[in-house]
């Protein structure tokens, strides 16, 4: 019986901190795809089209997937995974990182598409005509649309506590659904690109797209991986559940509502 009841905790233990152990190597992970779609995205521009410039010249086209990709896909998939990554520090803290993440995902996304239209305009080229362009707008509309909201209901909070709670589901799952947008807006701005520049089969630009678009699919992935794992969730925080506007109250007999 002694025996039995010191087995039980050890065990306890160990899985908890294997579960530790593994969310750095995920978060690392991601880490690492995420820098590497960006620089392969530089490099793709840089080398293959003649680098960048802000002239309304085919250079400047070139900030708009280097834009995009660092800001809707990279930084605004690194403001998803803060609540995992600072499961510990205060929840206001980690907060105010998500919205300032996103914020500057949202200001590099303006960016990228200033540029890309700026270039057509001067060359009379028209917009918004390829299924890329539709789906990255849209993507780009619901994120701004999604980074307001969340600013409003959780950041600066004048809505009730019941109309938080009811929108923090939406708000988390449009915020895996928009990752997932921004990955496939992506993939279709890859592919039209290496389409236009008439690439031979298995040409060292074409090569390196592809890995890019391999990438792009493996960071999305594993953001939503680490999202959506239970074990990963911020550890409840009595002192928070009583104050937060993520929380239910303590009287409810609910799970906390936590991202």
């Amino acid at each position: 019986m002694v025996t039995g009841s010191v087995a039980v905790p050890q065990a306890g233990v160990m899985e908890g901190w294997g579960r530790f152990q593994t969310l750095p190597c995920y978060v690392a992970a991601s880490q690492v795809l995420g820098v590497a779609c960006v620089v392969l995205t530089g490099v793709w521009m840089g080398h293959y089209h003649g680098g960048y410039a802000w002239d309304s010249s085919q250079q400047q086209f070139n900030v708009h997937p280097l834009c995009m990709v660092m800001g809707i896909v990279f930084l605004y998939g690194d403001g998803v995974l803060v609540y995992r990554v600072f499961r510990n520090e205060s929840k206001r803290s980690v907060k105010i990182l998500h919205a300032l993440l996103h914020m500057m995902a949202l200001v590099i996304s303006i960016v990228g598409l200033v540029a890309v239209f700026d270039v057509h305009n001067k060359a009379g080229f028209p917009n918004m005509t390829s299924l890329h362009s539709w789906c990255g707008m849209l993507t780009f509309i619901l994120f701004l649309i999604q980074w307001l909201l969340g600013l409003g209901f959780f950041l600066f909070p004048w809505a009730s506590a019941v109309l938080r709670r009811w929108y923090l589901p939406l708000h988390v799952f449009f915020g895996l659904v928009l990752l997932a947008m921004a990955v496939g807006s992506s993939l279709m701005g890859i592919a039209e690109k290496a389409i236009f520049s008439g690439l031979p089969p298995f040409a060292p630009e074409e090569v390196l797209t592809n890995m890019l678009g391999l990438l792009l699919v493996c960071f999305g992935v594993l953001v939503g991986y680490v999202v959506t794992r239970e074990e990963f969730r911020r550890p409840p925080n009595p002192e928070e559940e009583a104050l937060s506007v993520h929380f239910n109250t303590l009287t409810e007999d609910s799970r906390p509502s936590t991202p």
